[in-house]
């Protein structure tokens, strides 16, 4: 790790101009930050903490679009969001998604804001003697010759298969989330199916914020359907450990037919990955295994799997049917 500045922000103003005219980076819980400064991943010259800020509240929303949803502020910690009640209660999906992702101690330490940035764990991309285009474009990515069995199976391109590893993201993209920041240019909403990109040609850039912009808060907007939520994650140990895939999914069924449905994955793409097609072939099908196999067999249609995780094809058909079938039985624990 190279020498840096610490500075601890005043105010939400005076940490976007400290990041926006150096080079310096936030920090808050620094649970892959400084992993990643470690092995000078990252070398900031300052690092301008802003976990002090007030931005550690969880609320509900009294009017606007969003009436009746909550708004989470990015300095709110894994542990605290996953026990709230409001959370536990209305949006357990999120809560349940939390509970399976790294150990107590880091969700203690670890912020929400924190949580959208994580970058690939792809140890292509941790280990230097490699190139790697996420660190330096155009040098490569030995992952898609080498060993890929966690690697992307959507939305890769030919510079990087890297995958996003948080759980908490999964079930925020099948949440329709919106997050909330500001930078130079004042405030914006980004709703959370723009936040991540896929690589492209730009494999270097993992969200769409611009230079110095600062996640504030999140927003769950209000639905009756995240009661339903149910996230399973399938992984080699069940004791920390990033994800082979897994799958949130929430239904909403009357009289026996589905009206409305949200699915996502992880561990299969460099963003949560949203099932749309299949999402749209649910709406109005009877709520049984028939209906959930074939979504199943729609959603991984488009898959490209690789040299070691063919795997994942057929584990994702049976974790997409297993997580319909439980969230069409109210949700729950799976």
């Amino acid at each position: 790790m190279k020498n840096f500045a610490y500075v601890r922000a005043t105010s939400v103003k005076d940490a976007i101009q400290r990041v926006s005219s150096t080079e310096s980076m936030y920090i808050a819980g620094g649970t892959n930050l400084l992993d990643r400064m470690k092995v000078f991943l990252d070398e900031p010259s300052q690092l301008v903490d802003v976990s002090r800020l007030d931005m550690g509240k969880i609320g509900r929303i009294p009017n606007g679009s969003f009436n009746g949803g909550l708004q989470i502020g990015a300095m709110v910690t894994n542990t605290m969001l996953a026990d709230h009640p409001d959370v536990r209660r209305d949006y357990p999906l999120l809560s349940r998604a939390i509970l399976a992702g790294a150990s107590q101690q880091i969700r203690n330490a670890a912020t929400v804001g924190g949580n959208l940035l994580q970058r690939t764990r792809c140890p292509y991309y941790y280990d230097t003697a490699f190139v790697c285009n996420k660190r330096q474009p155009g040098t490569g990515c030995p992952a898609i010759q080498g060993y890929n069995k966690m690697h992307a199976i959507f939305g890769a391109s030919d510079q990087c298969i890297a995958v996003h590893p948080s759980d908490m993201c999964v079930a925020l993209a099948a949440l329709d989330a919106v997050v909330e920041v500001e930078g130079a240019k004042g405030k914006r909403r980004i709703p959370f199916s723009e936040f991540h990109s896929l690589p492209g040609n730009t494999p270097q850039r993992d969200t769409s914020l611009a230079a110095g912009e600062l996640i504030t808060s999140l927003i769950l907007p209000p639905t009756s359907m995240a009661r339903s939520g149910v996230y399973l994650k399938l992984r080699d140990r069940t004791s920390y450990a990033f994800a082979l895939i897994s799958v949130a999914a929430m239904l909403d069924i009357s009289g026996g037919q589905i009206r409305d449905v949200r699915l996502a994955m992880g561990g299969v793409a460099h963003k949560p990955w949203r099932l749309t097609v299949a999402e749209e072939f649910l709406k109005g099908k009877p709520a049984k295994d028939s209906s959930f196999q074939e979504a199943a067999e729609l959603a991984l249609q488009e898959a490209k799997p690789l040299t070691h995780n063919k795997f994942k094809i057929n584990m994702s058909k049976r974790a997409i049917r297993r997580a319909l079938t439980v969230s069409a039985k109210g949700g729950g624990l799976v």
